[in-house]
């Protein structure tokens, strides 16, 4: 945001649903170029923005309130854990928005509002967390909106309860930084972009620190089910479950030290592991580009022992007829 000669201004815009249009009235900051990001409506009412970068939105189109709210909060059992523990330390991988962050808070302090939460928060664009702020896209958790609004534009926040900071540029080398402080998360929100579009996060080196920086009863959550993500994770070290669909086909995925509350894998699933598509990407200096990243593991695939993606599934469907 800019400095305090800042001006309101009020824009209209359409935002077009399958069945209506609807009218929005937004009230905006001006906002430091190069932010143009523009609020895009979700089905369960709430809205995300798109990356022209990543050629993705920042959330599901089945509802980025509900993604925060199933992917991320109920998976990690936060409710659960701010009942038994009188402080929560929280890891949001990849920031954005601020929605996995806001949800997450609002749902420990429901049930425990004495707790202290630490939040770290790993973002590339800081114009990201301030435009969602600008649009006032957090307004479903308005009690948090003048803390959320202070960290998105100093990047820290240390209130009675609450201390929060973003660590601001390339996550790969602010989680080194992070794991070398000795920060142990109870809840990871792993969220960055698709794996094939943004191989850089998802890679064997990246998620070992990611585990590295989890408590041993911490929970990582993750709205990806890509056997390359799960077999990571697994490299890592940590166990492995399914979460439930939540307005799509795909399940997502929960990791942590010990599987003895993570609702198992199916199957099919398991079967999946088991074939070309489990390769993950590898990024052993953590700086590669994602064209390398993505290169090294096509080159990986095509040596591999395991058998392929597309034969399994060919064989399985017709095994299921």
């Amino acid at each position: 945001m800019q400095g305090q000669g800042e001006q309101f201004k009020s824009q209209k815009s359409k935002v077009k649903s399958q069945n209506s249009t609807y009218d929005l009235r937004l009230t905006t900051y001006d906002l430091p170029s190069p932010c143009s990001l523009l609020p895009k409506l979700t089905a369960d009412g709430s809205y995300t923005f798109f990356s022209t970068e990543f050629g993705e939105a920042y959330h599901s189109q089945f509802g980025a309130r509900q993604e925060a709210e199933f992917k991320f909060v109920e998976p990690t059992q936060l409710r659960q854990k701010a009942r038994q523990q009188k402080s929560l330390r929280l890891l949001d991988v990849c920031y954005g928005l601020g929605y996995n962050t806001a949800a997450a808070l609002t749902a420990i302090w429901d049930v425990n509002p004495n707790c202290d939460v630490e939040v770290v928060g790993l973002e590339l664009d800081p114009t990201v967390p301030q435009a969602a702020i600008a649009h006032n896209l957090l307004n479903d958790w308005s009690p948090l909106v003048p803390q959320l609004t202070q960290l998105a534009t100093t990047h820290q926040l240390t209130t009675d309860r609450l201390q929060a900071k973003l660590l601001l540029g390339d996550a790969r080398q602010s989680i080194q930084t992070l794991q070398a402080s000795g920060f142990q998360a109870d809840a990871v929100f792993l969220d960055p972009f698709s794996p094939p579009t943004c191989p850089q996060l998802w890679t064997v080196e990246f998620l070992g620190y990611v585990a590295r920086c989890m408590h041993s009863s911490g929970i990582l959550a993750t709205y990806s089910c890509a056997a390359s993500v799960r077999a990571a994770l697994q490299t890592a070290g940590l166990k492995i479950g399914s979460t439930s669909p939540v307005g799509r086909r795909s399940p997502g995925t929960v990791a942590s030290w010990n599987d003895l509350a993570l609702p198992p894998l199916s199957q099919e699933e398991r079967e999946h592991l088991q074939t070309r598509a489990a390769i993950p990407y590898r990024d052993p200096q953590l700086c590669d580009s994602a064209e390398i990243i993505c290169q090294r593991r096509i080159q990986e695939q095509q040596t591999s022992p395991l058998e392929p993606t597309s034969r399994w599934r060919k064989r399985r469907s017709k095994n299921a007829n």
